[in-house]
């Protein structure tokens, strides 16, 4: 027998069950704080605002033309320029399309998104850093831009499509660019490179400020007196190029005399090396760059503006691929694969290593360009990822015992490739097909790195860059090659088993600047000549050795065409058919990298005593390589060369 409540306990009951009616409205208000998303369009601009944010977009080119703040005007049209814009943007071709891709009206004011596509009919299209007067390339190419109603801030992404109707074609420097309100006067690409940036600092030369984008998801500029920032966030990076060594710019001031900062998004460039998007005839192909994230935010300082732009960058990364993106070439979560494995390395020489910074990546296969751009030097090559703009690449860390996961990865057939520090060379496994929505588990993966024989000595620690020599942290320095003479009046002398590459071996290897007149020029690094500069490497052995030497150099910089080499003060031969990059001339720390050897008959070396030199021949002091890794290998039963 059951009794019936008393009247307080009714009162209560009653007085739960309308506040649980009340409580998922109340909920919902709360997940939505921002006002509904609107569209307004008029015959030249589409604007987008949710009551934050303010976004007006030309219907003629795909600018961005204005984008405010709670009201403030974030961007500046006095550069010359649209305040922020494609390189490769919608004018040139045979007309241009218009139109709302997501109506906010039909979501209850949620997303607004909206559309301008420029149609080539195989006129070439865009006006990048490099195009003729006529345009560069020709693709169709549809700009969008999308609203949340709470974001503070703007999605762009653009789509490239070349028809097989088109006519073949190579493109030049592609990017998004945001020229900033002269306001902004600080200027983050990270946590140590953080610095106040006024316009009329104007410290000379751009490429100081580059970085490698795969480590920098998040950069931007804030300003000291408004208190605003803004932040462009990548929140992947398979539709950049290079995959995870590629150096770019992120920020800077630009040249115009407004000196207007500056915030780019590179996803193709001639910088440290290039990288190539070239399509043949009768092909088709199609790319999606994005959609990446225009954040803007507010804070006391810029510490506090730059931190909250790194939470909102690890929400961004949460939450690719974006939900909200259709219409375009660009799979849902459920379309794409995660692929996981472990690599095992298996080096005798090096019994128990690790696989310290492991980076692992799924590429296209390396693949000869169909067409290059007019003007550009030296023989063919065929294009890998480190100089591949025109397809994704998917790269990930892993740990220390060869551990890894890619996820989000689109259907297709690839390369994987790996690098770990203190690992000279790379993995490489060929044919790795990822099926639509079908995860790959590739288990244990035998990495044995290619030996020429026993070890006699190194030089460096094998990472891609030259970062761990003396100075190497001084790399940005326009001037830095002229403070070699100075710290090495008689070159380097670097004997195996006593000197320590971090003090005793310059970063850059350059013609040793003799001309007092010799100075640094931005954007050519330094202008003037010096001597052949030996490195010399000194080392012992117990005995006379026989059979094959091999001198194996990991090269990550370059403005040299040969290295000339001697051992016992007798020529070996050259290090040649080396790629230029610009690295020294620009400022970097790495650019494309690359091994090459050199074999010579092991009886040139002697037991005790031995001299091996590396020459850079006299000439332009931009002129040298920046060594990654060195290495003398024997091989005692090989043919002699």
């Amino acid at each position: 027998m059951t009794s019936k409540p008393s009247a307080a306990l009714t009162i209560i009951l009653c007085v739960l069950v309308l506040a649980s009616e009340f409580a998922a409205p109340c909920q919902a208000q709360h997940e939505l704080n921002g006002s509904p998303v609107t569209v307004d369009e008029d015959p030249s601009s589409f604007t987008l605002t949710n009551g934050v944010v303010t976004a007006r977009v030309s219907k003629r080119s795909g600018d961005l033309v204005s984008l405010k703040h709670h009201g403030f005007e974030v961007l500046t049209d006095k550069s010359g320029h649209a305040g922020a814009y494609w390189s490769h943007d919608t004018t040139g071709g045979q007309e241009t399309i218009t139109r709302i891709t997501i109506d906010p009206d039909d979501n209850g004011g949620l997303r607004g998104e909206v559309s301008v596509k420029g149609i080539s009919g195989g006129r070439r299209m865009g006006r990048g850093p490099g195009a003729g007067p006529n345009g560069d390339f020709p693709a169709d190419i549809e700009i969008r831009y999308a609203l949340g109603r709470d974001d503070s801030g703007i999605y762009t992404y653009c789509t490239f499509e070349h028809l097989p109707s088109y006519p073949a074609a190579a493109m030049t420097e592609a990017r998004f660019c945001a020229k900033l309100a002269e306001a902004f006067d600080w200027m983050t690409l990270s946590a140590n490179r953080s610095k106040h940036f006024p316009a009329e600092l104007r410290d000379g030369d751009k490429y100081v400020h580059t970085a490698v984008q795969f480590e920098h998801p998040v950069y931007g500029w804030s300003s000291t007196t408004r208190n605003v920032g803004f932040w462009l966030i990548n929140p992947s990076m398979e539709y950049l190029s290079g995959g995870p060594t590629k150096v770019e710019f992120l920020c800077h001031r630009d040249t115009t005399p407004v000196a207007a900062p500056c915030v780019l998004n590179y996803w193709r460039s001639s910088h440290y090396g290039g990288a190539v998007v070239a399509v043949g005839e009768e092909e088709r192909w199609t790319k999606v760059i994005g959609p990446f994230f225009l954040y803007l935010n507010s804070g006391a300082d810029p510490q506090t503006m730059w931190e909250d732009a790194q939470a909102q960058s690890d929400k961004e990364t949460a939450k690719w691929p974006y939900d909200w993106v259709a219409g375009v070439d660009y799979p849902s979560t459920s379309e794409r694969a995660t692929i996981k494995g472990r690599l095992v390395l298996q080096d005798p020489q090096a019994p128990g290593a690790k696989t310290p910074n492991l980076l692992v990546g799924l590429t296209h296969p390396a693949y000869a360009a169909p067409v290059t751009r007019p003007g550009r030097f030296g023989p063919p090559r065929l294009i890998d990822w480190q100089t591949d703009a025109k397809h994704y690449q998917f790269w990930a860390r892993g740990d220390e015992e060869g551990n890894f996961t890619i996820p989000h990865v689109r259907a297709g057939v690839y390369t994987l490739h790996a690098m770990a520090d203190g690992v000279l060379g790379e993995y490489a496994q060929a044919e790795i097909r990822v099926e639509s929505g079908q995860s790959l588990d590739l288990g244990e993966l035998a990495w044995t790195p290619v030996r020429k024989g026993k070890q006699l000595w190194e030089v460096g620690v094998a990472n891609r860059t030259g970062l761990e020599f003396f100075h190497g942290g001084d790399y940005a320095d326009p001037a830095i090659s002229l403070k070699y003479p100075a710290l090495f009046p008689h070159d380097v002398h670097y004997v195996v088993g006593q000197s320590d590459f971090r003090k005793d071996w310059f970063f850059q290897h350059i013609p040793h600047n003799e001309d007092p007149a010799a100075r640094p020029v931005p954007f050519a690094g330094v202008r003037g000549n010096g001597r052949a500069t030996p490195y010399a490497i000194a080392f012992e052995l117990p005995e006379a050795p026989q059979g094959k030497a091999t001198l194996r150099l990991a090269i990550c910089g370059t403005g040299a065409r040969v290295i000339e080499v001697t051992v016992n003060d007798h020529s070996v031969g050259q290090v040649d058919r080396l790629l230029s990059d610009g690295a020294i001339a620009r400022h970097s720390i790495q650019g494309l990298w690359y091994e090459r050897e050199l074999a010579f008959d092991a009886t040139l070396l002697k037991p005790g005593p031995n001299i091996l030199k590396l020459i850079i021949p006299a000439g332009p002091i931009n002129n040298g390589v920046i060594y990654d890794y060195l290495r003398l290998e024997l091989e005692e039963t090989a043919d002699i060369p």
